[in-house]
């Protein structure tokens, strides 16, 4: 079965199936497979072509894949234009909801934060005092 260009795997179940396209979820998958009188646990290849095509309209009334995609960046590009904290945060691909960063980022790949580039891990955090 391919719902907004995406093949969603035949032997899991409807619940766990659906979650492969993006912007939906578990309880969203529940939610669209109770709507359209269908059992969450039966498996995607069990279902009917009604049963799908009833399925796929549900599923086209929500913003799912790339739509949801473009939206989130065009959020993240108005905050990057105003120049905002959360913007900057962004554009240096650093932490942008507070989480801690000087000890919590010591295996982020180099190349991924302006911050970390080029360590892969770091020691203590603390500077070493150099003996004499």
């Amino acid at each position: 079965m391919r719902v907004a260009g995406i093949t969603i795997p035949d032997n899991k179940q409807l619940e766990f199936g659906l979650t492969a396209l993006y912007g939906i979820g578990r309880s969203k998958a529940k939610e669209l497979s109770k709507k359209v009188g269908l059992d969450p646990q039966k498996k995607v290849k069990d279902l009917s072509e009604a049963e799908e095509a009833a399925l796929r309209t549900e599923i086209e009334t929500l913003k799912i894949e790339g739509d949801l995609r473009r939206e989130a960046q065009g959020h993240i590009q108005r905050l990057k234009d105003i120049k905002s904290y959360r913007g900057s945060r962004h554009t240096k691909g650093l932490k942008a909801r507070g989480q801690r960063s000087k000890t919590n980022m010591r295996t982020v790949p180099s190349g991924i934060s302006a911050k970390n580039r080029g360590r892969s891990t770091m020691g203590s955090g603390k500077k070493k005092v150099e003996k004499k």
